[in-house]
Parts: structure tokens; C-alpha cells; sequence
């Protein structure tokens, strides 16, 4: 009866789900600049009954979005994501995620007043660069939430799976310009400490685990062949699968830079010139439900997650509740990748709707087992606090 009522919800509000995802679609808009996105969620939460909080944690497209009947029982979070790709516009389907994430909520809210318990929907600004959920997360959002779920879309049916943590270094050499030819002795050159960097960076990449990247650009590297640089910029993502060995490799890649410094006789300035991200804690309990829910209603088998993965700021949230993001089809064609037009423009098929719907309910469906179920709580939560962080 209540995965019905979940089912007859979603059906009911799909038409303008599938609405918001359009118009994000036609006009997508870049990380802290998501306006209009942010507008039509929360107008969408207000209509079916959540209170919304506006510019949370001081984000102007920041948000939540809650449905509380008062009774007792546990909080469920799904998070909504709303950024676009410059260039490629919805490319990795964040108008989906939001659909997603809306749909689950207001359908889930529909059968709190017998489960008990409540939901927010989380918008978090700039998935894709600065990770507005990091600042959700220390600020405290998610203290008190028994799980949080995103489902994410992509070419296949998949299980959540894990993620990179992520420190984004910078480093910045100061050295002395000069004339490259009539007075090279004068000059100290930024650009050999990069190069210097770089080839110790190169050089480490062999001891370090099989599941760990460091890859990067020089941002800045002169400006004239004529002139000793005297001043260069190099960025690199470090990742790592634990945060652990994450703190320990970004050490070693910092001593590369000191190493380039102190080899050409520059100064070295070491910053974080993003938002860091902590990897993915996939609560595996919460997965297999999620899996369980899909297969009883649509007959659809999950996948296993990739073996190769990214980062997101999911991440953090995982370190503090439990969390899950499985993947769902949009496309029908695994040859389609995400970050692509292809991608974007597949968000609005028949098929994506299709495929929106199902993710949402069983979103919605997993909760409401687990809130039906003190049991489930229990192991969710027994796993949750015994997993390596």
C-alpha cells in the first residue's frame, strides 16, 4: 500500500518534474550561478508542502526543503544537484538529479504520516567545481540525518560504488625576470622550479598505490621566450580511494614542490586552489535494498560499480552519514559518455523520463522500508560506523 501511494505520487507530479528538467535544460547555468534552477525547486517543494530555507550556508542557489508531520522516526536526505558544464551545458544530467531528488522527496513525504519520521531535499551549488555539499556538511546540515541518497544518471543501471578523495594543490614559484640572452645570470627561473616539480611529481608517481591519481597543468608558465620567467602556477588533483592516504600523498607532492623551489633558489607558495573532497563511503546495506527495490518493481538488475571512478562531494557526506549513489540509464546506449552533448540531449528523451521516474520511486521506496523498519536502521547504521574512513 505504501509503495503504491510512492508510485501514484510520482506518477501524479512527473509532468512537472520533467518541466523543471526542461527548462534547466534550455537555459543550464554554471556552478553558483544556478538562479533560475534554484527558483524552480524550491517553487516545486513550496507547492507540495516543505518548508524551503533559501541561500543556505550562505549560497544565493543554495537550499533545503523539509517535510516533518511531527512523528517520531528517522531523517532521510536526497540531494538534488543543479550546476551545468560550461560548453556542454547538462552534460552530466544535473537536471535529472534534481527531478530525481525532488520526485523522492514529495513522494516520500506522502506516506510520513504513517511511517513517522522526516525528509529534506538538499540543493547544493557546484558539484562540478567547488562542491557546495562540503560546506553543507561543515556547517553541520547533516548532523542528525540517518541517510542521505543522490542517484545520479548515466548509461547504464549500476550499483553505487566508491569515489576519489580529492586536495587540489597549487603551487606558485617566485623567482627574478631577467634578459633570457644578454643577462640569464641575473635571472632566477620560475619555470625551471615547475619543470623541477613536475618531473618529481612524474618520478613519485611510481610508489604510490594502484588507486591513487595526481595529474595537473602548468597554469601559468611566463610570458616571453625572451624573458626569465620570474613568476609560475601549477595545479594538481591529488586523489586517493581513503582519505588516510590521501593526507599522506599530498605531503609527498607538496616536498616536490619545495624540492623545485629550493633546487633553483625560488620562493614557493602552496595553497588548495578548489574545494576538497573526501571519497565516497558507499553504505552497502542501504545499496543492496536500493538494488532489491529495483528489481521487485521494474525488474531492473544493477550492475557492479565501475572499477575507475572521479570525485564528488558526496563524498563528504558519506564520512558523516550513510549515503548511497547508484547510477540509472538514461540513454540506452552505453557508447554514449557522460560530460557530452550527447549525454545532455538525452536528458530529455522518453527514455530519461522513463528512467527519472523509477530512480525517484525506488529512492523514495528504499526509505520508507527503512523507516518501516527498525531493523534495517540498525545495520544500516551498524555498517555505517564500522567502516574504514
Amino acid at each position: 500500500m505504501i509503495e503504491e501511494k510512492i508510485k501514484s505520487t510520482l506518477a501524479a507530479v512527473k509532468s512537472e518534474l520533467l518541466d523543471i528538467s526542461r527548462q534547466m535544460y534550455e537555459h543550464p547555468e554554471l556552478g553558483f550561478q544556478e538562479v533560475l534552477a534554484s527558483r524552480l525547486h524550491t517553487e516545486f517543494l513550496e507547492r507540495h508542502g516543505f518548508t524551503v530555507t533559501r541561500q543556505l550556508c550562505g549560497f544565493d542557489t543554495g537550499y533545503r526543503g523539509d517535510f516533518d508531520t511531527g512523528k517520531l522516526g528517522p531523517h532521510v536526505a536526497f540531494l538534488a544537484e543543479f550546476d551545468a558544464l560550461p560548453e556542454l551545458g547538462h552534460g552530466c544530467g544535473h537536471n535529472l538529479v534534481g527531478a530525481c531528488a525532488l520526485g523522492a522527496g514529495v513522494a516520500l513525504a506522502s506516506v510520513l504520516g504513517e511511517l513517522g519520521g522526516s525528509v529534506t531535499v538538499y540543493g547544493a551549488p557546484a558539484e562540478e567545481t567547488s562542491g557546495g555539499k562540503v560546506d553543507f556538511v561543515e556547517a553541520g546540515q547533516f548532523s542528525g540525518v540517518d541517510l542521505a541518497i543522490l542517484c545520479h544518471p548515466g548509461n547504464h543501471w549500476s550499483q553505487s560504488g566508491a569515489s576519489l578523495a580529492l586536495e587540489p594543490v597549487q603551487f606558485e614559484f617566485f623567482g627574478r625576470s631577467a634578459h633570457a640572452a644578454s643577462a640569464p645570470e641575473q635571472g632566477v627561473n620560475a619555470l625551471d622550479a615547475a619543470l623541477v616539480t613536475m618531473t618529481a611529481v612524474n618520478a613519485l608517481r611510481e610508489h604510490v598505490r594502484s588507486d591513487a591519481r595526481i595529474h595537473g597543468i602548468v597554469a601559468d608558465g611566463g610570458r616571453a621566450a625572451n624573458i626569465v620567467p620570474d613568476y609560475t602556477k601549477v595545479q594538481y588533483y591529488v586523489r586517493a580511494t581513503k582519505k588516510g592516504y590521501l593526507t599522506q600523498l599530498v605531503e609527498r607532492v607538496k616536498n616536490c614542490g619545495r624540492a623545485g623551489a629550493l633546487a633553483t633558489g625560488c620562493e614557493v607558495k602552496i595553497t588548495r586552489f578548489e574545494t576538497a573532497y573526501d571519497n565516497m563511503l558507499t553504505n552497502e546495506t542501504l545499496s543492496d535494498l536500493f538494488g532489491i527495490v529495483l528489481k521487485e518493481h521494474y525488474g531492473i538488475e544493477q550492475e557492479p560499480p565501475r572499477e575507475t571512478f572521479g570525485s564528488t562531494d558526496l563524498g563528504n557526506v558519506s564520512l558523516v552519514c550513510p549515503a548511497i549513489q547508484p547510477i540509472f540509464d538514461i540513454t540506452g546506449d552505453r557508447s554514449i559518455a557522460a560530460h557530452t552533448r550527447e549525454m545532455a540531449a538525452c536528458t530529455q528523451t522518453p527514455y530519461a523520463a522513463d528512467s527519472m521516474e523509477k530512480a525517484a520511486c525506488a529512492m523514495a521506496m528504499t526509505a520508507a522500508r527503512v523507516l518501516s523498519d527498525p531493523a534495517c536502521l540498525k545495520a544500516v547504521w551498524e555498517e555505517f560506523k564500522s567502516a574504514e574512513k
